[in-house]
């Protein structure tokens, strides 16, 4: 798989990651299966993808645990991106940005990892009450102790993106760049993750080149819309109770119907590059051709999509491929 550097210390990573937080967090439960997961994992490495991004809440720590067992035998092949900052209850989960937890927190994560260094260290959300740049300096001394190589920013969920009348997509990271701003006088930033698909292009007005001019790498989360630009969901099919995608606005029947034609141009592009393309993995090569200092990471709790996404890594799109995307229609209904 073709290599990719982000960050100013050239981080060196496959072109597509592996997002770890569906095998335990966020869908159903039913579809938590860690035999399985752990299989996914393995072939991920296998097809030549080496970031690994979780979390310690995914599960909580579930996660983790299972991707230390992929380390414990795979260190070498593998570049692993955890989150600390947010703490799971019984219903609700909270931020935490205080310099001790942050400490402890990283010290856990590495031992549920099973490795002496983590290679991104991200802050997954910032704590209203807690300076950010007190947060940031306790991440930067776990660099200094040799724990940590790298520090990002997580920025998913963190963006109010607005649409203009026109359906166009308009800036709703103010307040992310405005925290990068002031981390970046601390300790440098290596990468932000943040939400970056066709169907969800808000990124792209200024993050994106934020991060492009400051040699900062962008970890794009969710490229494939949740799985929607797959096109394997059907509108009406439903979603199991547990899963957040049966109370979102953009997965309702009625949404699912209006979005179609963003799925059908994907096939449309897909079908030009051969029959074994996909909607998926064109979507993936939108994202890839954005700069190569941008890493999309979808999320996989199967053998069969992890080894699909890695393919895209060797799609390239055309002019008139662009052009027809970009000619699709917005996006429609709200994503918050």
């Amino acid at each position: 798989m073709e290599r990719r550097s982000i960050g100013a210390t050239a981080l060196d990573v496959g072109a597509i990651g592996l997002g770890c937080m569906p095998m335990h967090w966020a869908y159903s439960r039913s579809e938590q299966r860690g035999d399985r997961s752990l299989r996914t994992v393995h072939a991920a490495l296998d097809a030549g993808v080496s970031l690994l991004d979780t979390a310690d809440m995914y599960g909580p720590f579930t996660n983790e645990l299972l991707v230390g067992r992929v380390l414990k035998e795979r260190r070498a092949e593998a570049f692993v991106s955890t989150k600390c900052g947010l703490l799971v209850g019984d219903q609700h989960v909270v931020a935490n940005g205080r310099p001790g937890y942050v400490r402890r927190a990283c010290d856990a994560s590495l031992r549920r990892l099973q490795t002496d260094v983590i290679d991104l260290y991200q802050l997954h959300r910032a704590d209203p009450e807690v300076p950010v740049e007190e947060t940031w300096g306790a991440m930067a001394e776990l660099v200094s102790a040799g724990k940590v190589r790298a520090l990002g920013l997580c920025a998913v969920g963190a963006r109010s993106a607005r649409r203009g009348a026109t359906g166009a997509a308009r800036d709703g990271y103010e307040g992310t760049i405005r925290q990068l701003e002031r981390i970046q006088q601390v300790f440098p930033v290596a990468a932000v993750e943040a939400e970056l698909s066709v169907w969800s292009p808000e990124a792209l007005v200024r993050l994106l080149p934020w991060c492009a001019a400051r040699g900062v790498g962008f970890l794009a989360a969710m490229p494939l819309g949740n799985g929607f630009l797959t096109g394997t969901l059907t509108p009406g099919g439903g979603f199991e109770s547990d899963d957040p995608r049966a109370r979102h606005p953009r997965f309702t029947a009625e949404m699912m119907a209006a979005n179609q034609p963003l799925v059908a141009g994907l096939r449309r592009v897909a079908a030009r590059h051969g029959a074994d393309v996909t909607p998926a993995q064109v979507a993936l090569a939108w994202v890839l051709g954005l700069g190569p200092h941008v890493v999309p990471v979808p999320g996989a709790k199967r053998e069969r999509w992890v080894v699909e996404n890695a393919r895209a890594a060797g799609l390239r799109l055309t002019a008139a491929d662009l052009a027809e995307i970009a000619a699709l229609p917005a996006p429609r209904g709200s994503w918050d």
